[in-house]
């Protein structure tokens, strides 16, 4: 029973203030942004730069990483090529030097996958950070009452991300 003394008064205070919104909008004029973070993410400067920066990074890894594809590829070849003319024993030998080898490929791209995402994560924290500031920064000189980043839809009378990206790429 409490709980359900709960449950009806969070849904009346919930109704009390869907209605009152309009009312307040009516009277004091709502100013409401919207930014598109995934225009930020793929159209900011700092973005390409931390993008760059990650390609950078990562390069010499990614091309091991198919350096060692290519090897395990080829042995897998020779190993088919050769099957008919090997011992058993020696065909068990390269199938578990294979063995090997494919698996010290997978945890190596794995692992590259990881570090990759992590630094990805990283670097987008920092870009998000800078914009989040930089949409501060116009809210309150704009005098925005709230900016919204995630929607289902906006007007693109409300968009602000072109501000922002000018800011940012300054």
């Amino acid at each position: 029973m409490n709980s359900a003394l709960k449950n009806s008064t969070k849904l009346f205070l919930s109704l009390m203030m869907a209605l009152a919104l309009p009312l307040y909008a009516q009277s004091q004029e709502l100013k409401i942004g919207f930014v598109s973070t995934e225009r930020i993410f793929r159209d900011a400067a700092p973005a390409k730069a931390a993008t760059a920066k990650l390609e950078q990074e990562f390069s010499k890894r990614e091309k091991d990483l198919q350096e060692l594809a290519s090897r395990v590829k080829s042995s897998a070849e020779k190993l088919d090529k050769d099957a008919p003319v090997l011992t058993d024993g020696d065909k068990m030998k390269r199938q578990r030097e294979l063995t090997e080898m494919d698996k010290d490929f997978q945890r190596r791209q794995r692992e590259f996958r990881e570090d990759l995402n992590q630094r990805r994560n990283e670097e987008l924290a920092i870009v998000l950070e800078r914009a989040n500031k930089v949409i501060k920064q116009i809210a309150e000189s704009e005098k925005y009452d709230i900016v919204f980043q995630e929607a289902v839809y906006s007007s693109p009378r409300i968009d602000i991300t072109d501000k922002v990206l000018k800011a940012l790429n300054k």
